[in-house]
């Protein structure tokens, strides 16, 4: 293996520009130079593909890269090309290229010009990609994201099993493995699986001491989004969810309150997705809501929130998706909505898989759990799940969670712990937490009656206090250092030594109660529709904005109703509005009528809010995201395409009726539309034009006045149509 002659800290500032490494690169470095098996723990942030990228630059042959997912490839890619003035310089190989795009990376490949090459698990096992990668010469082998080999990680990847056979038929190289973030268990099976037991290790503290940590209950949680993300306008957050449909949902709803975001998850097309991540590095928007199939790999560094609007699987996804905040060591706010029926839900779709996937599943889950309501330090319980201690008063970031910032009350827990340790001793260490807390609180199931345990000493020994209770206790010992989980066993209890001490020398201890999320609902529903927000209007004000109404209504010779419509005074009422940012988020309110009638109405308000003396509720007015919302771009380029409105049916999956409600929508909020083409399908210039001055002339509303006036000479059709033109035309 020989290298081009210059050492690491050279090539880092040829290759890179930096002029020091960070943690443990360099050693990392080294290690693979000297072609050991190399085996990285950084926590994401941390730079751990620079461990594998500047060797491959330094030494002969090409670098292959096995990583996951083709974005992240992509990524990576780009980012290297962006330090070389050499395209060829790195190259991905997967299912996203043509036949020529493929030819051109062999053609890169074989000639030199190629020092790291992308690739697939998948694309590994394919023989007419072996042949290829023998043919070539192969300086080592990467293996990022390597908790994919492990079942007890997060991201389990079956194709990643199968790495190290291929490697074996391609070239005896060296292997760096690369992950951040992999519990004992995890590392353990990776070094196992890739045949790298004697590898150089270099691991770095699991610790971002500039990430807050808080879990908040999932009470009116995409309000709380909305809120959060409008008091953060121009900085970049990503929204984590677990479904498409509640991505779709939670973008639109940030939309409608004037956030620029993007949706992203799996179901949109490799182009688009593409796209929305250079949107998103770009900043041309400051919010992505994903699934999370969304960040593994991007390098954006300032990233100034994640907010999990569902509790991910399993606390290693946490960590990952959590630690693409701050990643240039700035501020990174961390809020996870935590219910129990979300619990519920992953639950349900652990159900029908293979037992052992089950288990494994469900004690994940239960990790996720025990941090959600946990009130100890949030980062304390993190880093011992990565198997690192941490001093929660002296370390750093102490302070920096929920838990440590606004701590729960403490108690006196030394015969709570002493009733704990000895019921586990009794039952020989061989259960779980359920089954304790179910012994201690007399609940009574079937592994209960198999071991007999309502004739046990222990039985009803907790009794006053919940199962949720003992959970806390049992955890708050396990972090504490009194018990451990076996994680061959699935999560049974074993007392370690210091609990054996604490058995025969008890001493007080401080407890913290546990925080309780029982009372709380899923979040599952939209945020409540605005009628519902609660409040009542002001009985003084509405009438002063029915007058200008009036007024500006006079002088514009509109009916007042094409001004505003009588719920946005109500709401406007109700709410005070004094920034057109504000008067958006009224019913009925689009950019062109805030901009053609608000600034009077603005006016009024603040100066009436001063007057009176009014203090203006804090609580944020949220524009609700239709159900048919998406429909409204659709539509709006069919009007402008000129179809007609059974083409715009059609094309929609909506009736008629619906089409024209969608439209009657978009211009009742202020946008100009041209629908000239329905109507010239069945009426004339003279027949609009009567239309026309009914309209200008009535003050009603809607189209009822009209029908019977016109009696059978319209159809109710019709008359809509020329209605939305009236109020395309003169009012937006």
């Amino acid at each position: 293996m020989s290298l081009i002659d210059e050492t690491p800290k050279r090539a880092l500032q040829k290759y890179f520009g930096f002029k020091e490494f960070k943690g443990k690169q360099e050693f990392a470095i080294q290690s693979v130079l000297d072609g050991k098996d190399t085996f990285v723990i950084m926590p994401t942030g941390g730079g751990k593909s620079l461990c594998y990228q500047l060797p491959a630059l330094m030494l002969d042959g090409v670098a292959l890269v096995v990583s996951p997912l083709i974005a992240l490839m992509k990524n990576q890619v780009d980012a290297i090309r962006g330090n070389h003035e050499e395209k060829a310089i790195a190259h991905f190989l997967n299912s996203s290229l043509n036949k020529s795009e493929a030819e051109t990376v062999v053609k890169d490949v074989t000639t030199g010009k190629t020092k790291l090459l992308y690739v697939a698990p998948e694309t590994l096992t394919k023989q007419s990609n072996i042949n290829f990668l023998k043919s070539v010469k192969i300086s080592f082998v990467a293996v990022d994201e390597a908790h994919c080999i492990s079942e007890w990680g997060h991201d389990f990847r079956p194709e990643y099993r199968k790495i190290r056979p291929i490697i074996k038929q391609i070239a005896d190289v060296p292997v760096i493995a690369l992950t951040a973030t992999a519990t004992p268990k995890v590392q353990v099976d990776i070094q196992k699986n890739l045949e790298m037991v004697s590898a150089n290790v270099f691991k770095s503290s699991f610790n971002r001491d500039n990430l807050y940590y808080e879990v908040r209950p999932k009470k009116d949680a995409l309000k709380q989004i909305v809120q959060y993300a409008l008091n953060n306008k121009g900085k970049s957050g990503i929204v984590y969810c677990l479904s498409r449909k509640k991505v779709e949902q939670i973008a639109e709803t940030l939309a409608v309150n004037g956030v620029k975001v993007l949706p992203y998850h799996a179901g949109k097309d490799s182009k688009t997705r593409s796209s929305i991540q250079d949107q998103f590095l770009m900043q041309d928007v400051d919010v992505i809501v994903a699934t999370i199939a969304f960040g593994m790999g991007i390098d954006k560094p300032d990233v100034r929130y994640v907010i999990h609007y569902d509790i991910p699987k399993s606390l290693e996804s946490y960590y990952q998706e959590t630690g693409r905040a701050g990643r240039d060591g700035q501020e990174g706010h961390c809020i996870a909505f935590y219910s129990h029926k979300d619990i519920e839900k992953l639950e349900k779709f652990l159900h029908g898989k293979p037992l052992a996937e089950q288990e494994i599943g469900m004690q994940l889950l239960q990790e996720v759990m025990a941090y959600a309501e946990t009130s100890i330090s949030r980062r304390k319980f993190l880093l011992h799940y990565f198997g690192e201690e941490y001093d929660e008063v002296n370390g750093p970031g102490a302070n920096n969670c929920d838990n440590t910032r606004f701590p729960k009350p403490q108690y006196d827990g030394k015969e709570e712990l002493e009733l704990i340790l000895n019921t586990i001793k009794g039952f020989k260490e061989g259960h779980k937490m359920q089954f304790i807390s179910a012994i201690l609180t007399g609940e009574e199931n079937r592994e209960i009656e198999a071991y007999k345990g309502s004739h046990s000493e222990f039985w009803l020994k907790g009794e006053g206090k919940d199962g949720r209770h003992w959970n806390g206790v049992m955890r708050q010992a396990i972090v504490l250092g009194y018990l451990k989980k076996d994680v061959e066993q699935y999560g049974v209890l074993q007392i370690t030594d210091n609990g054996r001490d604490f058995i025969e020398t008890p001493h007080d201890i401080k407890l913290s109660e546990e925080r309780n999320y029982d009372d709380v609902d899923s979040g599952d529903t939209m945020v409540q529709t605005r009628k519902g927000q609660g409040g009542a209007a002001d009985s003084k004000l509405r009438p002063m904005l029915v007058s200008l109404r009036k007024e500006t209504a006079d002088k514009k010779g509109l009916p007042p109703y094409v001004i505003f419509q009588d719920v946005s005074l109500d709401e406007m009422s109700i709410h005070y509005p004094i920034t057109e940012e504000e008067l958006l988020r009224i019913t009925g309110v689009g950019s062109g009528k805030a901009k053609k009638f608000g600034q009077e109405f603005l006016e009024l308000i603040a100066k009436y809010v001063k007057e009176e003396n009014i203090e203006r509720v804090e609580d944020l007015l949220v524009r609700t995201a239709s159900n048919k919302s998406s429909n409204k771009v659709n539509i709006i380029q069919q009007i402008d395409r000129k179809m007609s409105l059974s083409d715009m049916a059609s094309r929609t999956n909506l009736t008629i009726e619906e089409v024209l409600a969608e439209i009657e929508q978009i211009v009742s909020a202020g946008t100009k539309v041209n629908i000239d083409h329905c109507i010239e399908e069945s009426m004339d210039d003279d027949c609009v034009e009567e239309l026309f001055e009914f309209f200008s002339e009535s003050e009603e509303e809607g189209i009822d006045a009209a029908l019977v006036e016109f009696d059978d000479s319209y159809s109710e059709e019709e008359l809509r149509l020329v209605r939305i033109k009236f109020l395309s035309d003169v009012a937006n």
